[in-house]
């Protein structure tokens, strides 16, 4: 078995401390920070004791969270935090009968989704339960701006998120460009979630992809040969001038 000078389990911590990631932006490497989602799928008891209803007597109680797992396409639509969920069944519905493996998927639609601020229609895999959160949040753009990294759980949903509020930082110039008076209704109906430009290039960036735009910021073309080459050939020739004695001739 061999040795580690650190736990592999703090690698991931460690690997931003130093090199390019030590240098992206710290309010980046604080979204970084994970939370705990939204419990979906179970609902956490909060307690590790509780009265019998039967005897009355305390006693102790598990609250474990059921493993879900996100499939790929999960990260292309919008699941509300559903996933898949594997487990067992009994072959005749009574705990005597053969136990036999199954797996619980969501139901999914395809939806067609209305942007206010991005003004634009998307087609969209989502669920029942993600369409409940929409109604809830009073909007697809609520709910896209309210809803936690972790509770959306989605690539499309951050870079969503991530267009949307560019656009409202940049509102005066991709904001309904040919439209004033919509631009002013959009702006302060949402501008409460406004935050500075800076900021909201890097929201919702994978780390792959903050460090491929940290990478293009600090990268810098190298001068061409040629170029040098002439710069200097002219700076010898300005020295050999100005080293030449200047012949002044009489009338």
């Amino acid at each position: 078995m061999p040795l580690f000078k650190y736990s592999p389990k703090i690698w991931d911590a460690l690997k931003l401390k130093q090199g390019i990631y030590a240098r992206l932006p710290k309010h980046y490497l604080k979204s970084l920070e994970q939370k705990e989602p939204t419990p979906v799928h179970w609902k956490p008891l909060g307690v590790q004791y509780r009265a019998n209803p039967n005897t009355g007597q305390k006693e102790r109680v598990q609250d474990v969270p059921i493993p879900i797992f996100y499939p790929p396409p999960s990260q292309d639509g919008l699941w509300g935090g559903e996933g898949l969920i594997s487990g067992f069944r009994y072959a005749n519905g009574d705990k005597l009968s053969t136990r036999l493996r199954k797996t619980w998927k969501p139901q999914l639609f395809k939806r067609e989704l209305y942007s206010e601020i991005l003004d634009h229609k998307f087609t969209i895999t989502v669920t029942a339960r993600t369409l409940d959160l929409i109604d809830t949040a009073y909007g697809f753009d609520f709910y896209i701006l309210r809803t936690t990294k972790e509770d959306l759980n989605s690539k499309l949903g951050m870079d969503l998120k991530r267009a949307m509020l560019l656009r409202l930082a940049r509102k005066d110039t991709e904001l309904y460009p040919n439209d004033s008076v919509e631009r002013e209704k959009v702006y302060n109906k949402y501008k409460q979630f406004e935050i500075p430009e800076e900021e909201a290039e890097w929201f919702g960036l994978s780390l792959e992809e903050a460090v491929e735009k940290q990478r293009q910021l600090e990268y810098k073309e190298p001068e061409p040969l040629f170029k040098a080459c002439v710069d200097e050939l002219v700076e010898e020739l300005q020295i050999q001038k100005f080293s030449e004695p200047h012949l002044i001739e009489k009338e």
